[in-house]
C-alpha cells in the first residue's frame, strides 16, 4: 500500500499554488472521504494493536510504528458512524502527522489520490449543523461519474480525544504589553471550527476581540472591503492568524494577495497550521508571512501577539 504515497515528497510543490492532493478512502459505506496527502506519512495494513486500559473509546489500540508507540483511532467511530464490531477485509491504517504528533486512523478501503485546487473545495452546507466532522466537501470525477467527497475535520477528531489546555503560562505574559492588547481585534482565518475555538479561547484571556473567517477568500474579501471603504486595515485589526489549508483559497495564496495590495501590504500575518517542518518555513518566507507556528500552542500564540504589539509600541515612540 505504501506505493500509493511513493512520490509524496514531490507533491509538496502543490502547496503554495492553491492546489492540493486528496487521499480518498471509504469507511465501510458508500460515502467517500478524504484527507490532504500532505498530512499523510504512510498507508499500511492493520498492524498488531495493543489495548490500553482506560483509553478513550475512539482509540482502537496502540502500535509500534518505526520504533515509536502511536495511537490508532477508529475514524469511523470517531465521526459518529456505527463502529465496526470486528476487523473487515480491506481495512487499512493511515499514518498521519497533525499538530506535531503522529497517529494512525483506522479506515476501510483506500481508493486513490486526486489532484485538485482549493478553489474546488467548498465548505460543508450550513444545514448539516455544527456537530458534523467535515471541514469541506468537493466533487471528483471517478470512472466517468461525479462523486461527492467529504473532507474530514481531523483537528476536531483529535480535540475530542486529546484535551487541549488553552490556559496561558504566567511567565509568558508581559504585563506592560498585554495592557495595550485589551480591546484590540485580531482576524483568525481557519476552516476548522475547533482550531478557531482554540485561538479564540486563548486570546480572549487578554481582552482581545476575535474576528473569524472560515476560508482565505472570505478573509481577503473582508480586508478588501475595509480598504474600499477607505479604512486602514491595520487600524481595524492588530494582525491576522491564518491556517495554511482552507477551502476556496489557502493561507499561502491569501498572504500573497495581501502582500500584493499596497492598501494592506504591511499587515502582520502569522501562519498557524497543523502542518510542520522546513517546507512550511520555506513557504512562509516565499509568500511573506511574519511568523510561522504549528498548532496548538497557546503560549506561542500569545508570544506572537505580544511581539506584534511591541513593534507597534516601538513605532509610536519614534
Amino acid at each position: 500500500m505504501s506505493e500509493i504515497l511513493a512520490s509524496v515528497d514531490q507533491r509538496t510543490q502543490l502547496v503554495g499554488e492553491n492546489r492540493l492532493e486528496l487521499l480518498m478512502f471509504k469507511l465501510g459505506t458508500r460515502h467517500t472521504f478524504a484527507i490532504n496527502v500532505f498530512k499523510v506519512k504512510e498507508v499500511i495494513t492493520v498492524p498488531r494493536l495493543n489495548q490500553m486500559p482506560g483509553a478513550h473509546h475512539n482509540m482502537r489500540g496502540v502500535t509500534n510504528y518505526r520504533g515509536t508507540s502511536i495511537p490508532i483511532i477508529d475514524l469511523r467511530q470517531a465521526i459518529k458512524m456505527p463502529a465496526n464490531k470486528a476487523p473487515e477485509q480491506g481495512e487499512n491504517v493511515i499514518i498521519t502527522e497533525y499538530n506535531r504528533s503522529v497517529q494512525g486512523f483506522l479506515i476501510g478501503e483506500v481508493m486513490n489520490i486526486v489532484n485538485t485546487s482549493w478553489s474546488n473545495i467548498q465548505p460543508p452546507p450550513s444545514s448539516i449543523g455544527k456537530q458534523n466532522y467535515l471541514t469541506a466537501i468537493t466533487q471528483i470525477e471517478v470512472e466517468g461519474k461525479t462523486e461527492l467527497v467529504e473532507i474530514i475535520d481531523v483537528e476536531k477528531v483529535l480535540a475530542e480525544i486529546v484535551e487541549y489546555d488553552t490556559q496561558i503560562s504566567e511567565e509568558v505574559l508581559d504585563q506592560e504589553v498585554t495592557a495595550h492588547l485589551v480591546g484590540k481585534s485580531i482576524l483568525v482565518v481557519d476552516d476548522s471550527a475547533t482550531a478557531r475555538w482554540q485561538v479564540r479561547d486563548t486570546l480572549k484571556q487578554l481582552g482581545i476581540n476575535i474576528i473569524e473567517e472560515k476560508d482565505g477568500l472570505k478573509a481577503l474579501k473582508l480586508l478588501q472591503k475595509w480598504a474600499d471603504e477607505g479604512k486602514t486595515v491595520t487600524d481595524e485589526i492588530l494582525m491576522m492568524f491564518t491556517d495554511a489549508e482552507m477551502p476556496e483559497m489557502d493561507g499561502y495564496r491569501l498572504t500573497a494577495e495581501v502582500r500584493s495590495d499596497p492598501r494592506m501590504s504591511n499587515l502582520f500575518i502569522a501562519l498557524n497550521t497543523s502542518l510542520s517542518g522546513s517546507f512550511n518555513e520555506a513557504m512562509v518566507e516565499k509568500v511573506g508571512c511574519n511568523r510561522f507556528i504549528s498548532k496548538f500552542q497557546p503560549d506561542l500564540l500569545v508570544d506572537v501577539v505580544q511581539q506584534r504589539m511591541r513593534e507597534i509600541l516601538e513605532q509610536e515612540k519614534r
